[in-house]
């Protein structure tokens, strides 16, 4: 019998004018399209250091468009992404980008077909994305917010989204998933606090759906934090590990191998080290681990300067090899869900849709290794 794979690709809601607040960003009216559209190629001071824009197959299509989105859902299930994790964001006291998820992909007449959730993207919003102002790092928005705050989010997540039919759950329980742990704990005061206010999120969800939440964290590797644990005076240290499990989390998850390791290398290279450290999680973690692949990266689309840090011969014949480790761990620790970087990062040149310099090929690889084979 052919195993099921759970493939879910990291969706960025960005290719859209629809949402007014992205002008400040992208004043031509077609969100981070403009930075891909715009690139041009830049060279470091290595041999090895070129930026190459690439261009999408597609054009520079609204993703806030529901049959833009009936294509894209089409195309995805085709080859095998049957979940889209939508990056989710909340700032200056509103949601911000949901115009991609609630008028392009929840509108698309085929959406019921492809299952999706949520992973709350609460870093802050600097000026990176405005290439004009991207090296100042200025912060625009904060995304660290308090408890009052936490369950008017949580209140509107639970009932707009948690109760749709196509909502991915894990062991019935609709998946919630947490970019930036330092924020949170910030924003809501302790790791006490912090317990408290994902407990009430429980709560809210087993009232209104019925089920329970899973909470997914995710991790940059190994790192350590200090955080008060009931008041300013007691301050405790922490790694990952310890505060995925102290404060209740389900599993974990990567966004990004550049989060993981030096990317500016060979992507054979940079896969030894990811293999190093899924080992490492399964050796020291008691949360379960849900395995990660990234594409590639080179964020040099949203600067004007050359910014060294590049990937280097990410193939999607060697993806595929990410993605044959990715399953062989998945069968061995019976975790079938992999995450992956991302359906749609153009301009930190991660990313599954057609471009013109590979076409269909990463799609072409998801699709020999967890659906052509048995």
């Amino acid at each position: 019998m052919k195993k099921k794979y759970d493939i879910a690709a990291y969706v960025w809601p960005a290719y859209t004018g629809d949402e007014q607040r992205t002008r400040i960003f992208w004043p031509e009216g077609m969100g981070e399209w403009q930075s891909v559209k715009n690139a041009v190629e830049k060279r470091g001071q290595r041999k090895d250091e070129i930026s190459r824009p690439r261009k999408p197959l597609w054009g520079y299509v609204n993703e806030a468009d529901p049959q833009v989105m009936k294509m894209e859902i089409e195309t995805a299930l085709k080859y095998g992404v049957n979940i889209f994790i939508y990056d989710w964001y909340w700032y200056d006291g509103r949601p911000y980008l949901e115009n991609c998820l609630n008028d392009g992909f929840l509108k698309a007449e085929n959406s019921g077909d492809m299952r999706f959730y949520l992973m709350w993207a609460n870093h802050d919003q600097t000026s990176l994305l405005d290439i004009r102002t991207s090296d100042l790092d200025t912060v625009i928005w904060r995304g660290s917010i308090g408890r009052s705050e936490f369950e008017k989010i949580t209140e509107r997540l639970v009932r707009k989204y948690f109760t749709l039919p196509n909502y991915y759950r894990i062991d019935s329980s609709p998946v919630f998933s947490i970019y930036d742990i330092n924020n949170l704990v910030t924003g809501l005061g302790s790791i006490s606090d912090t317990r408290k206010a994902l407990d009430a999120f429980r709560s809210i969800t087993r009232r209104v759906t019925g089920d329970g939440l899973h909470l997914q964290l995710i991790a940059y590797g190994e790192q350590r934090f200090a955080f008060p644990l009931d008041s300013p005076e007691n301050i405790c240290t922490y790694t990952t590990s310890q505060l995925a499990e102290e404060l209740g989390f389900d599993s974990i998850t990567n966004y990004q191998f550049a989060h993981l390791t030096n990317i500016d290398r060979d992507y054979l290279e940079i896969l030894d080290d990811v293999e190093k450290e899924w080992e490492r999680i399964d050796r020291e973690c008691r949360v379960p681990y849900y395995t990660h692949v990234s594409v590639g990266w080179d964020n040099n689309p949203r600067f004007i300067q050359f910014r060294p840090g590049i990937v280097r011969n990410n193939t999607p014949e060697n993806f595929e090899k990410a993605l044959r480790l990715a399953k062989k761990r998945a069968d061995r620790c019976n975790v079938p869900l992999i995450t992956i970087n991302s359906w749609n990062e153009w301009t930190e040149t991660s990313y599954l849709e057609p471009d013109d310099l590979y076409e269909y090929g990463y799609l072409e690889a998801i699709k020999r290794v967890f659906c052509d084979e048995k």
